[in-house]
């Protein structure tokens, strides 16, 4: 009896636990909260590309349709008329190619200088170190319209205003701060022991740069290019400024849809649409690098 008593009771309280076990609910405040980031995340991608939607939107839609006072959401009609009359305007290639030739040589220029310069502060240790630092930083802080009077008197006095090297020197000077205080942090994190251990096996300071930092050092190089990029193809004051109408660049370029008779917002849209392309290209062809992080790991084993 007293056995089957206790079968009894060890039966009842496996049941019970097995019960509990099955029957314990979920939780539901994480799901909550994924939902409500969710909910976040695309409230900031709507917000983001709604601007970019309706640039092309306009771009493709009839003229007419586009200085509608009670425009739609949704495409009306699908017209390439648009970039034919964005080309007729005036002359297209001409700006793009200078501002191709602007930007690309700010990239390069600016990616050799800033490394080494961020390859100096972060790995040598000189006398007005941390007052260069600091001056990197403060370049930063000085407005571009407050300077574009000293520096349309200096390009003037060097012979280099309405020249597209005077505008590449100009670019360089706003462009290289951020690079240099971006690299620098890549720099930073790039563990000393891999280039030691590199100079121990025979390689020197130089070699163990080349074959070491180098590939560890390439997703900042890439990020900071594709910034470089943009902010030279997209700048629009000082290539109004410093450049004649016949050296205008692509962003000048816009301002011809803008006339004495009105602007012709749906050309300017298609105009506006070629000019991003070489934007989404580049940054569909290095999108894999653009990532820290590399290092991580790099000295186990």
């Amino acid at each position: 009896m007293s056995s089957m008593s206790g079968m009894t009771g060890t039966t009842r309280v496996t049941g019970t636990s097995g019960l509990t076990g099955m029957s314990t609910p979920a939780p539901a405040g994480p799901r909550k909260s994924r939902l409500g980031w969710n909910l976040l995340g695309l409230l900031v991608f709507v917000t983001v590309g709604f601007p970019v939607y309706w640039m092309l939107n306009t771009a493709f839609k009839p003229a007419k349709d586009a200085i509608d006072p009670d425009p739609s959401l949704l495409p009306t009609g699908l017209t390439v008329a648009n970039f034919k009359r964005a080309l007729d305007v005036a002359d297209f290639w001409g700006p793009v190619a200078r501002s191709l030739v602007v930007s690309l040589t700010v990239v390069v220029i600016g990616v050799v200088v800033g490394m080494l310069a961020a390859l100096a502060i972060s790995r040598f240790a000189f006398r007005g170190r941390k007052v260069v630092i600091v001056g990197v930083l403060a370049v930063q802080m000085v407005p571009l319209v407050a300077m574009i009077i000293p520096v349309f008197l200096l390009l003037n006095d060097l012979n280099q205003y309405d020249r597209l090297s005077g505008l590449i020197i100009t670019y360089l000077t706003f462009i290289l701060p951020f690079t240099v205080w971006t690299l620098r942090g890549f720099i930073v994190n790039i563990p000393r022991e891999l280039e030691e251990a590199a100079m121990v096996d025979g390689c020197s300071r130089t070699g163990a740069f080349v074959r070491v930092v180098f590939p560890l050092l390439a997703p900042g190089l890439v990020a900071t290019s594709v910034y470089g990029f943009i902010q030279a193809w997209n700048e629009y004051l000082y290539a109004l400024m410093l450049m004649s109408q016949q050296n205008q660049t692509a962003t000048v370029w816009l301002g011809n849809f803008t006339t004495k008779h009105g602007t012709e917002y749906a050309p300017m849209m298609a105009g506006s649409t070629m000019m991003a392309v070489p934007i989404v290209v580049l940054f569909l062809l290095v999108q894999r690098k653009m990532a820290a992080g590399l290092t991580a790991g790099a000295v186990k084993g």
